[in-house]
């Protein structure tokens, strides 16, 4: 996404009280992005720059107080509640260091130190490539759960732009503007894993939702949704809350079938139904054994309304899966044999 996308939902989701992570190449504006955050919204910005701190530096020194240990706050702790904390170079870090901000990111505070009420966590990282000095890769989905994720690539007239603003040579820009490859790197950015939704994604953007409009939904929905649920769930649930197709259950079962389908559309709901089949459960699969006759007909009626060759994908689909065992085997097996009549 453009700076100006991440600077967007980046303060939305701190505004939700979740916690963005920037992912992109070294010198992309990420931190920039939060300086400008803080300036507009008028709040004091703590940047610890991970890569260079020890555990003790993050948590506080361990003192006695009536012969009990307790650990004083870090010099860095925020006093207010105006302040944005920046985790910067997550991915540089050590692993103890990232051990020691999960109670940060949890519960918001360090030992019986609590941060401010509506103080504001964002974190950043490059992408887990050989081109960088990195510890060890950050694969722990269990770590990467308590943030959204946001992809950070320039957007070369936005640089532009930037560049004519801050008054930078007109040789850099006018060579920019005429070779726009050599702006920044053209590396792929990928996590090396793979997000996928749980209870707590769901419960996150959740409450980043809630502060959505509805234009900021249809223009940002799936971004957001992408960097906490993975690209796949992102894409059927804004869709669910965008357009008017369907659930896989509704046409296949109910026959609520829709009519002059956009291409798109007609992919997305065959799309439906393949993650509906594909997912079917022997408990699933047993209940509907009797509806055979009515599936097979829906689905003879949804080939009508799209492409053969996208209609396709579903038939051999159900050619894999009745190889299956059981009812879900049963099941695909008998509708295959409708459908192919």
């Amino acid at each position: 996404m453009t700076l100006e996308e991440a600077k967007i939902l980046s303060k939305k989701i701190m505004e939700s009280n979740e916690i963005p992570l920037l992912i992109g190449h070294f010198g992309v504006g990420k931190t920039d992005i939060i300086k400008e955050i803080a300036k507009e919204t008028n709040r004091k910005l703590i940047i610890l720059v991970l890569s260079q701190m020890e555990p003790g530096d993050l948590i506080g020194l361990p003192s006695r107080e009536n012969n009990k240990t307790v650990f004083l706050a870090p010099d860095w702790w925020p006093e207010y509640e105006n302040t944005i904390i920046f985790l910067d170079e997550i991915n540089r870090s050590h692993r103890s260091i990232r051990n020691a901000i999960m109670q940060l990111l949890i519960d918001k505070r360090i030992h019986n130190h609590i941060l401010p009420k509506g103080t504001w966590i964002v974190a950043s990282m490059n992408p887990p490539d050989e081109e960088y000095d990195q510890v060890d890769l950050i694969t722990d989905p269990a770590f990467l759960s308590r943030f959204f994720i946001l992809e950070v690539s320039p957007d070369t007239t936005e640089w532009i732009n930037w560049a004519k603003n801050n008054h930078l040579p007109n040789e850099i820009i006018e060579f920019i503007e005429k070779n726009p490859e050599f702006l920044h790197t053209s590396n792929y950015i990928s996590l090396k894993t793979t997000l996928k939704p749980s209870p707590r994604s769901w419960y996150k953007l959740g409450n980043v939702l809630k502060n959505l409009t509805e234009d900021e939904k249809r223009q940002y929905g799936y971004q957001l949704a992408s960097g906490i649920l993975g690209p796949e769930a992102a894409k059927i649930f804004i869709e669910n809350i965008t357009s008017n197709i369907p659930t896989a259950r509704e046409i296949i079962i109910n026959g609520k079938i829709p009519k002059n389908l956009e291409l798109h559309d007609a992919n997305s709901l065959i799309l439906r139904i393949i993650d509906f089949l594909t997912n079917l459960t022997e408990d699933e699969a047993k209940n509907l054994i009797n509806n055979v006759e009515t599936i097979s007909k829906n689905l003879l009626s949804v080939s009508s309304i799209v492409p053969k060759d996208v209609f396709f994908s579903l038939v051999r689909l159900l050619s894999e899966l009745s190889n299956e065992p059981g009812f879900k085997g049963l099941i695909c097996d008998k509708i295959l044999e409708k459908i192919s009549i």
